[in-house]
C-alpha cells in the first residue's frame, strides 16, 4: 500500500535516557496529545511525547474545513501548526509504539516496542482509535491490494479507475467526495438508510455525477485474484444480492479503542471499550488521564472532532498539573 502522507519535520531534540523521568509523559500525538503536551509546557511541567504516529489521523484529511480560523486547510499542514507549536517549548517528539505501562512509586513508566522506558508524575493518554474492519472474506487477503482504510494515501493509485467507499460518516461521504475526483466512477455502500454524516457532505455527495449511492446494503465478500476485481453485497430489505466490478474498496466504517492496551494496564473501560473519564479526564488509575476518541464513560460527550479532542488534551493537562503539583507536595 502506497502511503503518500507527508513526513512532519520534527527538529531532533536529545533523545531522553531510561533514566530520566520527566513530569508529565503524553502517549500519542494527535490533536489531543498535541495539546495535552503544549499546556503541559506552557506550564513548565518537563513534557515528552511518544506516538506512533505523529499527527494521527488528521494526516489523512484532504481539507479540513471545521477548525475556528482555518478554513480549507490540509489536514497535513494543520499538524504541522500543531507540531511547531509543541516545538517552540523543546518537548521531545518521539515516534515509537507504548506497549505497556506500570507504576513505579509515585510514577507511572511507559515501556515502548523499541524498549524504551520513559516515566513520570503523569501520564496522558492521547491514542485515540483505531480504524475498524469489515471482517468480511477477501479483506484481510486484499489488504494493500485493492482494499485500503486511508483515501488520501491511496486514492492516487485508483485514478480513473472503479471503486466502492464502505461507510455513513463524515470519513466515508469525503473520502467518496476525494476519490470522485481521480476514479472513473465511486460507489458509496451503507448500510442504513441515511447518513450520519454532515448535511453538506451528503449533499455534495448526492451531486456529484461520478457517485453512485448504494443504500441498505453490506458487504458480504470482497472479490480478487491478484487484486480486487469486485465485491458482493446484500441489500438488507430485500436480501437481494449482486456482484459489482471494482478496482479498489474504502472502507470507512467508523473507530475503535484499543481496549485490550487499556484493560492490560487496569484502566476502567466503558461498554464500547473506551476509558472511563471524569470530567477532568482522571481515570480509576491516580495519575492516569485519557483525553481525546480514546475517553469515554458517562462524563464524556461523544463527538470526535479535531476541536473536541483539543480541549480534551487542554482539560488534561490542566488536570494533571494540579495532580503534580499535589504530589510533589508530599
Amino acid at each position: 500500500m502506497l502511503n503518500m502522507s507527508f513526513k512532519l519535520k520534527i527538529v531532533p531534540i536529545k533523545a531522553p535516557t531510561r533514566e530520566e523521568v520527566y513530569d508529565v509523559v503524553v502517549v500519542g500525538g494527535g490533536p489531543a496529545g498535541l495539546t495535552a503536551a503544549l499546556y503541559s509546557a506552557r506550564y513548565e511541567l518537563k513534557t515528552v511525547v511518544v506516538t506512533k504516529l505523529v499527527g494521527g489521523y488528521v494526516t489523512e484529511a484532504t481539507i479540513v474545513d471545521d477548525y475556528p480560523g482555518l478554513p480549507d486547510i490540509p489536514g497535513e499542514e494543520l499538524v504541522n501548526k500543531f507540531v511547531n507549536h509543541v516545538k517552540k517549548y523543546n518537548v521531545p517528539i518521539i515516534q515509537d509504539e507504548v506497549v505497556d505501562m506500570y507504576r513505579k512509586d509515585k510514577l507511572w513508566c511507559v515501556k515502548t516496542v523499541s524498549e524504551k522506558e520513559l516515566c513520570g508524575y503523569a501520564v496522558i493518554i492521547a491514542v485515540g482509535s483505531e480504524k475498524r474492519k469489515l471482517n468480511v472474506k477477501g479483506e484481510e487477503e486484499f489488504s494493500g491490494r485493492g482494499v485500503s482504510y486511508c483515501a488520501t494515501c491511496d486514492g492516487p493509485l485508483f485514478k480513473d479507475k472503479v471503486v466502492a467507499v464502505v461507510g455513513g460518516g463524515n470519513s466515508a461521504l469525503t473520502s467518496a467526495i476525494y476519490l470522485a475526483s481521480l476514479a472513473s466512477k465511486v460507489y458509496i455502500i451503507h448500510r442504513r438508510d441515511e447518513f450520519r454524516a454532515f448535511k453538506v457532505y451528503v449533499e455534495k455527495a448526492m451531486n456529484n455525477p461520478k457517485i453512485e449511492i448504494l443504500k441498505n446494503s453490506v458487504v458480504k465478500e470482497i472479490i480478487g485474484d491478484t487484486r480486487v476485481r469486485a465485491v458482493r453485497i446484500e441489500n438488507r430489505a430485500t436480501g437481494e444480492e449482486k456482484v459489482i466490478e471494482v478496482d479498489g474498496v474504502f472502507v470507512e466504517i467508523g473507530l475503535k479503542p484499543p481496549r485490550e492496551f487499556f484493560e492490560k494496564i487496569g484502566l476502567e473501560v466503558d461498554e464500547t471499550g473506551h476509558a472511563v473519564v471524569k470530567v477532568d479526564r482522571s481515570t480509576n488509575l491516580e495519575g492516569v488521564f485519557v483525553a481525546g476518541d480514546a475517553a469515554g464513560g458517562p462524563y464524556k460527550y461523544r463527538f470526535e472532532q479535531i476541536i473536541t479532542a483539543a480541549a480534551d488534551g487542554a482539560i488534561a493537562a490542566d488536570a494533571a498539573f494540579k495532580y503534580i503539583l499535589s504530589v510533589k507536595k508530599t
